[in-house]
């Protein structure tokens, strides 16, 4: 990345103001696709999905926990793999510093994984977090939300993100481009098995007894819930990344 010019005081005065007309524009449009995601029509929800949790065997109305509304963070975390995506691990970083107002204002945050309760009790508690988090093994709800697809559905090409992708054999093979390889290797997994997994959210109201999907969001969708580049964006030299360059927050050195 260019080191930027240096300057008087005045200058950057006159910079930061121009840049400000920027940033106020892009907050009105913000709200307004906030506004406009909240006019989604709901879609019901009649398939018994089944899910396991701390609390035992749970109902997709069960995991609002008594509120009417339900955010969903689509944890990369398949049966095959023997810790959960290290990308997935930052973003849930931020979760337990919320998760309390969210419920204090009728919103039950929870992660949903495919792997076993039992993987996923043993990795929350490495990372110490404490925020609800249910496994959907053996249920259909991964795969009905785009998050989850089979091994033909891959070779196929596979529908997310509101796109279908070319088949597995036609993608070239991912080194640092996206981190995928490296991210598989962390997940103590390969990259077809650690990719047919995909992060998401997805967001649910229950009225009068009936449970309704109103969102869902994927991939480069997901930068808004990802609170340490919200920070690096701030930073003075941006991003500045040369590829995976993050790790869990126990694995760094310490010092």
């Amino acid at each position: 990345m260019p080191t930027p010019r240096t300057g008087r005081r005045e200058e950057w005065l006159a910079a930061r103001l121009d840049l400000l007309k920027a940033e106020k524009e892009l907050t009105r449009q913000s709200d307004e696709v906030a506004r406009r995601r909240q006019e989604l029509p709901w879609v019901r929800i009649d398939k018994d999905y089944r899910f396991e949790t701390d609390k035992g065997s749970a109902s997709l109305a069960d995991l609002f926990r008594g509120r009417s509304q339900l955010l969903v963070y689509h944890f990369m975390f398949g049966p095959d793999y023997t810790a959960g995506c290290p990308a997935c691990s930052a973003i849930a970083d931020g979760f337990d510093g919320f998760v309390v107002h969210l419920a204090n204002h009728d919103v039950t945050l929870s992660a949903v994984s495919r792997a076993p309760l039992a993987k996923l009790q043993a990795y929350k508690g490495r990372m110490g977090w404490t925020f609800p988090w249910a496994s959907s093994h053996g249920s259909d709800f991964n795969f009905d939300f785009d998050v989850s697809f089979t091994e033909e559905q891959q070779r196929e090409g596979i529908e997310y993100n509101y796109v279908r992708e070319a088949p597995l054999a036609e993608i070239p093979s991912r080194t640092t481009a996206d981190g995928s390889e490296t991210f598989a290797a962390m997940s103590g997994t390969d990259m077809a098995t650690y990719t047919r997994e995909r992060p998401g959210m997805s967001t649910f109201v229950l009225e009068d007894g009936v449970v309704y999907h109103a969102y869902s969001t994927y991939a480069r969708g997901l930068d808004g819930l990802w609170g340490m580049y919200q920070w690096l964006d701030r930073a003075p030299r941006g991003r500045n990344e040369t590829g995976v360059w993050w790790r869990r927050h126990d694995e760094y050195r310490q010092g």
